[in-house]
């Protein structure tokens, strides 16, 4: 794994963003997208520059059961709203959080399957978890049903009105999905990240921290800023 440490978040996102154009600028089509705060810079850079999506495709790693597309806190209309009525792509994928279990899960797969990602965008939980892939998740894991924990449901309720109406679960890729991406970023910014970065790095491939599987994957760059790589 590659670490790049720049002064700011912004500075970060300008880092990755470069990688990302190179990455297309050499052919890659499908790209892997993340939500939250985190990608949110790299995405505005994405919007205000001259890249042309209109040919490629783009797969998200999750999404909340329960909501619709047109539920303000879907990660299919904060994509819409952040993303894709900006810079749209030929074809865009994010699970269904509508559908039934058995259904998404086979569907979703069918997606990945059928559109391979090239460049996987990535953030990190403060407990080490990658997409929805909490503490404890299975390396072999493939798309899968998650309940969340009490931490990841405590890091969103601050998106939603009341605590009750954050959700329990998630579709999500698993991290045998994750890895079979051919290149991976992960962007992680401030202190609070600090110590999954050091982890990421420095702990012992577990399943309680789901984020250190990705030491094995022959192409990752983790960019941060100064904060999340002071305990590195």
């Amino acid at each position: 794994m590659q670490l790049i440490v720049k002064p700011t978040a912004a500075e970060a996102s300008q880092a990755a963003f470069e990688l990302i154009r190179e990455a297309k600028e050499n052919g890659a089509t499908v790209f892997g997208l993340a939500t939250g705060s985190t990608p949110e810079p790299l995405y505005q850079l994405f919007i205000d520059s001259d890249l042309d999506f209109t040919d490629s495709y783009s797969v998200n790693l999750d999404e909340y059961v329960g909501l619709g597309k047109d539920d303000p806190q879907s990660y299919q209309y904060y994509m819409q709203h952040k993303l894709f009525d900006h810079k749209p792509f030929k074809e865009s994928f994010v699970p269904n959080g509508l559908n039934d279990e058995a259904s998404e899960i086979e569907h979703y797969e069918s997606i990945l399957e059928a559109h391979p990602v090239d460049v996987q965008i990535l953030g990190i939980g403060e407990n080490g978890h990658i997409a929805f892939n909490e503490p404890g998740t299975p390396f072999n894991s493939r798309t899968h049903k998650v309940q969340l924990t009490e931490s990841t449901i405590n890091a969103n309720k601050r998106f939603f009105e009341k605590e009750e109406d954050v959700p329990r679960y998630a579709y999500s890729m698993g991290l045998s999905s994750i890895m079979s991406a051919k290149q991976i970023v992960l962007l992680a910014f401030g202190e609070k990240k600090a110590q999954a970065i050091h982890d990421l790095f420095k702990a012992h491939p577990s399943a309680d921290i789901p984020s250190t599987i990705l030491q094995s994957h022959a192409d990752v760059t983790v960019i941060v800023d100064e904060a999340a790589a002071s305990l590195v």
